[in-house]
């Protein structure tokens, strides 16, 4: 398969989700079952190259680029088209592929209003190319490029088929409806993140010579970035990269978003655009700017165990299920940004398996509070109690799904928090011995108010008698699009938690090699 290797594989995991989208422009609006068949066939295709990527990868060099190209793009300003995974990139570029595959399953039978699959599915489709597209760019304009793509798709996703109750604006004499209110907000953060993130590409293109990714690291680990320049830079990218994650305080347009989304939109929201933002942290922040991720790393650990504290009291507060869900998703990116911070193999590698874990998880929690509220027609969860006795076996992927978000041991979500601590422990030689170490006393309090606001949502909707308003009624347990969506999803949990070397095998090279050059 020497065709695979030479940059055709990964290019195909990119593009296939896009020709399906293009190819989806010509069946009619009425034919909605080619529409479906045709956007699951193009999402399975780019699954089965990105696991076919996983069997070939080499991992006793995962180190290194594998399966890239370099091609003249834009010659005009030195741009080219250059892609390749290692062992960083590997695992997201697979959990990528598989969560728009499970997102197609699950809205085949639970369409949002208005019905329109043929769009809804086309966006589904860029989105995936835009994600996929990020985690193998090795280019800053092909990086930008796929980082803004997901930007239309998931504003048209929230705008159009989003929540459509109306809230009152402070300073506004009319109610707007929420889907409005929040696509715009997320549009507009982003958007402002970008620019910055730009500036800082063009920057760094004009003082290095060069968009190449790996020919600006080996720059920086020369030393080449230093000074105000470096200083400014690395602030253009961390608020390009923080707003996406999203750090505290550049966090609120993510639970408007969340809530206002629909379910899919939240799914993938969650599960992979949350990522793009720590992952540009360790592929170009750091590699490139490695003294001035040095002189940030204080101010990001401390930002990210804030995230974690508010995010788990803001959770506390809620009375929707799924914006209690979406400030857990700001808690557990903490434990994401701290394990970056800590600029440590352990900690990175931690961020690493947190992005894959929080993917899965968060992912699968949005899956469940979507079905529910497809059913009940309410996400309050005062609302919901006795679910379990309704809807037993919901209300038992519920409980277990909460437990792994908790970070229960033996399951996904412990290693990326366990390991982020750990590595707090003993950041970087250099940084601050008490920053980091507090950090970590204050982000394992963050771990006891997880647990905290987790089992009272569980106490809240699973627990107890069902509510009297729903005597009568008869709710249909899961159904078969949720099994084929869900099932693995929990054996994802299950996996990782059992095994964590199904992350870490990869990663824990490549993090190692990225550290050495950085800082050694």
């Amino acid at each position: 398969m020497e065709w695979f290797d030479n940059g055709w594989g990964l290019s195909l995991v990119v593009f296939t989700p896009l020709v399906g989208a293009l190819a989806l422009l010509a069946v009619p609006k009425k034919d909605e079952e080619t529409a479906k068949l045709l956007a699951l066939l193009a999402s399975l295709v780019s699954l089965s190259l990105a696991v076919v990527a996983a069997f070939r990868f080499d991992f006793g060099d995962a180190g290194a680029l594998q399966f890239g190209t370099k091609l003249s793009w834009i010659p005009a300003i030195g741009s080219d088209y250059e892609i390749g995974i290692d062992g960083i990139s590997l695992p997201l570029l697979v959990l990528s592929a598989a969560i728009v595959v499970l997102s197609i399953v699950y809205s085949w039978d639970h369409w949002p209003e208005p019905h329109n699959p043929k769009g809804f599915l086309i966006l589904i489709l860029f989105l995936a190319t835009g994600m996929a597209g990020t985690f193998v760019a090795q280019d800053l304009v092909l990086f930008f490029i796929f980082f803004e793509l997901v930007l239309l798709p998931m504003y048209f996703m929230i705008g159009i088929w989003g929540d459509k109750t109306k809230i009152k604006l402070p300073g506004f004499s009319r109610e707007v409806e929420t889907r409005l209110y929040a696509s715009i907000k997320f549009f507009l953060f982003t958007l402002f993140g970008s620019a910055f993130m730009l500036l800082g590409f063009l920057a760094l293109s004009f003082r290095g010579g060069s968009f190449s990714i790996p020919e600006l690291a080996q720059m920086g680990a020369d030393g080449q970035f230093t000074g105000t320049f470096a200083f400014l830079v690395f602030g253009a990218l961390f608020l390009g990269f923080a707003v996406k994650v999203p750090m505290w305080p550049l966090h609120t347009w993510l639970p408007d978003a969340h809530t206002a989304a629909p379910t899919v939109g939240s799914v993938l929201l969650a599960a992979i655009l949350l990522k793009l933002g720590s992952y540009g942290f360790i592929r170009i922040a750091i590699p490139i700017l490695p003294e001035e991720a040095k002189s940030w790393a204080p101010a990001i650990a401390i930002l990210a165990v804030i995230a974690i504290i508010y995010g788990s009291l803001a959770c506390l507060a809620q009375t929707d299920m799924k914006r209690l869900i979406a400030f857990s998703s700001v808690g557990h990116m903490g434990f994401v940004m701290l394990g970056i911070a800590t600029l440590t193999p352990v900690g990175i590698t931690a961020a690493v398996i947190g992005m894959v874990a929080h993917g899965v998880i968060t992912g699968m929690l949005f899956f469940l509070a979507g079905s529910m509220q497809h059913r009940y027609h309410t996400r309050e969860m005062a609302r919901l109690g006795g679910n379990l006795k309704l809807m037993p076996i919901l209300g038992g992927f519920l409980g277990f799904t909460a437990m792994a978000s908790l970070g229960l041991p033996g399951l996904a979500g412990f290693w990326g928090e366990f390991m982020a601590l750990l590595g707090s422990y003993q950041p970087l030689e250099g940084l601050s011995l008490g920053v980091f170490r507090t950090a970590m006393v204050v982000g394992a309090i963050g771990t006891v108010l997880t647990a905290g606001y987790l089992l009272w949502m569980l106490q809240k909707v699973n627990l107890g008698e069902p509510k009297e308003e729903w005597a009568g009624h008869e709710f249909h347990d899961v159904d078969r699009y949720e099994f084929a969506a869900w099932v693995p999803m929990l054996v994802s949990i299950v996996a990782i938690g059992v095994y964590p070397k199904i992350v870490t095998g990869a990663a824990n090279d490549a993090v190692q090699v990225l550290m050495d050059k950085a800082f050694f």
